[in-house]
């Protein structure tokens, strides 16, 4: 196949992808809205519609402002496939993005070709598969293994099964620009341990780090240290 083809074959890939992609997230916007509320009003326990409005923005001020820096920060990590399954199955930052990125090194592709957008696809549908077969075996074993789940010589290793994760994913790749990521990792790191408040923050967080991470690199990309 020739370049012209090639890229003639990308296009219509691309257009009926996202034509599925924005079909399929309408869709689930409103199974998951809609079910609420279908199955109050079958029941008789709507809730006053101030109320919710009230909620809703208490918690709407914060969620908001972190599902439009996710989704600018992500979807170039994971392209047009992998970005609507994954916002689609969730889980995106403790699977899908380690996932992605993981498969991107052992494929060798580069994030915006198009080698990247099949290899995003493939490896964030098959995290999404993997992570579906494990609920069910986790719902069916669920009695079994609650004693071993909830030994309390176990429940600290549990708990820190993402940041571990993260960790080891994040050194990686610290690693491969370590004038760039010391300063973002030093303040991030120093930040969280004064106020442990904002480790619960991280999608926020990623802004400052990012920002001042492009920052040093453009300073050492201009001084011809990069």
């Amino acid at each position: 196949m020739d370049e012209k083809k090639a890229q003639e074959f990308l296009e219509e890939f691309n257009a009926g992808l996202h034509r599925l992609g924005r079909i399929t997230l309408i869709v689930s916007v409103i199974l998951l809205v809609g079910a609420p509320f279908i199955i109050g009003a079958a029941n008789g326990v709507m809730p006053d519609l101030r109320g919710f409005l009230s909620g809703f923005a208490k918690v709407g001020i914060i969620y908001i402002p972190v599902g439009i820096v996710e989704f600018l920060v992500y979807t170039p990590m994971l392209g047009a496939g992998g970005s609507y399954l994954a916002f689609i199955t969730g889980n995106v930052t403790n699977m899908k993005i380690p996932c992605a990125m993981n498969a991107r090194d052992l494929a060798k592709t580069k994030v915006g070709t198009p080698e990247n957008e099949i290899i995003s696809t493939l490896s964030v549908a098959t995290s999404a598969i993997v992570t579906t077969l494990v609920i069910v075996a986790g719902v069916v074993l669920m009695i079994p293994l609650r004693p071993v789940l909830e030994n309390p010589v176990l429940v600290p290793a549990f708990d820190n099964v993402v940041p571990a994760l993260f960790g080891a994913l994040g050194l990686k790749y610290f690693s491969k620009s370590p004038k760039i990521a010391a300063v973002p990792v030093l303040f991030m790191t120093l930040l969280c341990v004064l106020a442990p408040s904002m480790i619960s923050q991280t999608s926020i967080l990623i802004i400052p780090s990012g920002a001042l991470a492009l920052a040093i690199g453009y300073v050492l990309f201009k001084k011809g240290k990069l």
